[in-house]
């Protein structure tokens, strides 16, 4: 017996949410910030385990302890994750544009970040360059205002064998 939603059209319910945040920054991330603006990416390092937290956090997630030490990390590393945006986002670039977890050299947490410098017309071969693994450089704004805006990726040149 076949029921009445397998047979029936697709349905949709619209919503529009326009949101806008205003964040309290608080130590961890005001520093996290002001290392942007002087081009420098900087994580906490957690007492317990050792693990450097890029974007810092002020607790380890891991080990549920407050995080310490704050140390510099590399301005390279390695896409986890990536996705091509095609679709238009309000209060978003406009499409297409690629966004890419990258897990900085010396960092034990992935960062976000906006990639440059790919055409991303061709999907397949914009994908097969964003692949989980290859290796990209941090590029940072010429006039920083210490917010996320201020970096971005890049394929590094420099690609293992």
């Amino acid at each position: 017996m076949t029921s009445a939603s397998e047979t029936a059209p697709a349905r949709f319910y619209e919503q529009t949410w326009d949101l806008s945040y205003r964040h309290a920054l608080g130590a961890t991330v005001g520093v996290f910030l002001d290392g942007l603006r002087d081009a420098k990416l900087l994580g906490r390092q957690c007492p317990k385990c050792s693990r450097v937290l890029v974007p810092p956090r002020s607790y380890c997630d891991r080990c549920f302890v407050e995080t310490g030490d704050w140390q510099e990390v590399a301005n390279e590393g390695v896409i986890e994750m990536m996705t091509i945006v095609y679709e238009p986002f309000k209060g978003l670039p406009a499409p297409p544009y690629a966004i890419a977890y990258v897990l900085l050299d010396g960092a034990s947490t992935a960062l976000l970040g906006y990639v440059h410098g790919i055409d991303l017309t061709d999907v397949k071969s914009a994908t097969e360059q964003l692949a989980i693994g290859k290796r990209v450089n941090v590029h940072f704004s010429p006039q920083p205002k210490g917010d996320v805006t201020d970096y971005w990726f890049e394929l590094s040149d420099n690609e293992p064998t």
